[in-house]
């Protein structure tokens, strides 16, 4: 039973490293890179002067009333 924390300890270390290596890429290649590409996507095509005068005309901006 001598050094039985130690052995462990090494083993339950190397685990739990994998394993939050193993989490932090499922992350980025589930999440985090589809999140960019959709932001992508999205300003691509968005015209903010567009969306502020739809916004306007909608009554949304107290600084911008509507015509």
């Amino acid at each position: 039973m001598r050094r039985l924390l130690a052995r462990r300890m090494k083993f339950h270390l190397l685990g739990a490293f994998v394993v939050s290596l193993g989490c932090a890429t499922l992350y980025k290649f589930v999440v985090a890179e589809p999140r960019k590409r959709a932001y992508a996507a999205f300003y691509k095509n968005y015209d903010p002067m567009k969306d502020f005068e739809a916004m306007k005309a909608a009554g949304v901006l107290e600084c911008a009333p509507p015509k």
